[in-house]
């Protein structure tokens, strides 16, 4: 394959905004970069409308990397700014402009930008989708995702209900399927004692771990009600629950005094900044992520930098990336058999075992993978 060094824009998420987009797209672009490509990020002005956004800030704590260039150039809500950046990026000719889509909201924006672009008939579009079909779904979200897709050259899909998915309005054009890459940028891989130590947990107690922006779909009921079901004390254990709520804080402190699990879960309401998120996931032995519907997860691809065992749903993509018994769990929804599951982790010792496993299957997630079938797809559409 021609290895020509390329110009790439990237649209979508990046720094001053926080969250997993930012943090791919970024890591996306540094890939690229290390690979000889000339890459920018153009991100948002206006990334949501206030009113639209449930949580505290939209905006990152964190230094703005200074080995990336990002640029602040889209407005998701002000269709003049959506053709006059689809305008520029037409002039400016790069070769591949890459989406990464995973809400219809941003449909209408990513779409006049993509129908504007094109029109040099030179620049190739390829989106990396998250999700088709969202996670709680809206009006319009058919009709958003439509518009989109329609300007887009070629898919990569990140599993393979989201190729499913695809394939229900699109089914001719060039694609492949990529699983999230390892988020290996969020830091140094700590000791559990030292992780603890930094976080003030008490060292005695072992510890499950929820982590990542609470919204229902994510299932911390069916956690909460699994983990009153264990023999925790027996077992020395808490869950850590670290992540701001998008959803109802108040439904979920009710459970907790229900369940009399006050003084054994923690709940950390907050986003967990960049450069904290390691500190949680080496304190803790597992990941749970019980969620009630999915395509993939970025806390999936943090554990597997972390080698953290990680306990997942059979729901969408998830069981993709978990093989069952090597790296984790893979369970109905049923809370009897979430806790069987987190209970035999303990019982049996596997955590050194899952460990080791970890260590060679996070081999298939890098991320010169997901940027060689970009790559790939872009030649094969000249």
């Amino acid at each position: 394959m021609d290895s020509t060094p390329q110009k790439i824009i990237i649209v979508g998420t990046a720094h001053p905004f926080r969250g997993g987009l930012a943090s791919y797209n970024e890591r996306l672009a540094l890939q690229f970069q290390d690979e000889g490509h000339d890459v920018e990020i153009f991100t948002f002005t206006t990334q949501y409308p206030n009113f639209l956004f449930p949580g505290k800030t939209q905006y990152s704590e964190e230094p703005a990397p200074n080995n990336i260039k990002i640029t602040r150039k889209v407005s998701s809500v002000n269709p003049m700014n959506w053709v006059k950046v689809g305008n520029e990026i037409k002039r400016l000719k790069p070769d591949i402009l890459i989406f990464k889509y995973w809400l219809p909201f941003m449909g209408p924006c990513f779409g006049t930008i993509a129908r504007k672009a094109k029109k040099n008939k030179h620049t190739k579009i390829i989106t990396i989708l998250d999700n088709v079909i969202p996670h709680e779904s809206r009006i319009g979200d058919k009709q958003f995702t439509k518009y989109f897709l329609k300007p887009i050259d070629a898919f990569i899909s990140m599993s393979k209900s989201v190729e499913n998915d695809l394939a229900l309005f699109d089914k001719l054009k060039p694609r492949d399927f990529n699983p999230h890459p390892l988020f290996d940028n969020f830091g140094e891989i700590y000791t559990k004692e030292k992780a603890k130590r930094l976080l003030n947990l008490d060292p005695q107690f072992n510890y499950i771990l929820f982590f990542g922006i609470i919204r229902d779909y994510k299932g911390l009921d069916l956690l909460l009600e699994a983990f009153s079901k264990m023999d925790y004390k027996q077992q020395n254990l808490k869950l850590l629950v670290a992540g701001e709520y998008y959803s109802n804080e108040e439904k979920y402190q009710a459970q907790i005094k229900e369940l009399q699990l006050e003084e054994d879960v923690i709940v950390v309401n907050s986003f967990i900044k960049d450069s904290e998120v390691g500190q949680y996931f080496c304190a803790s032995d597992i990941i749970a992520q019980p969620y009630k519907n999915a395509t993939q997860s970025g806390v999936t691809q943090i554990a597997y930098h972390f080698e953290i065992p990680i306990l997942v749903t059979n729901v969408g993509g998830l069981p993709e990336m978990v093989p069952h018994n090597k790296v984790g769990y893979v369970t109905s929804q049923s809370t009897d058999e979430i806790a069987e599951a987190l209970t035999s982790f303990y019982s049996d010792n596997k955590e050194e075992e899952f460990k080791t496993n970890l260590k060679e299957e996070k081999k298939k997630y890098l991320w010169d993978k997901l940027t060689a079938k970009v790559v790939k797809l872009y030649h094969n559409l000249n």
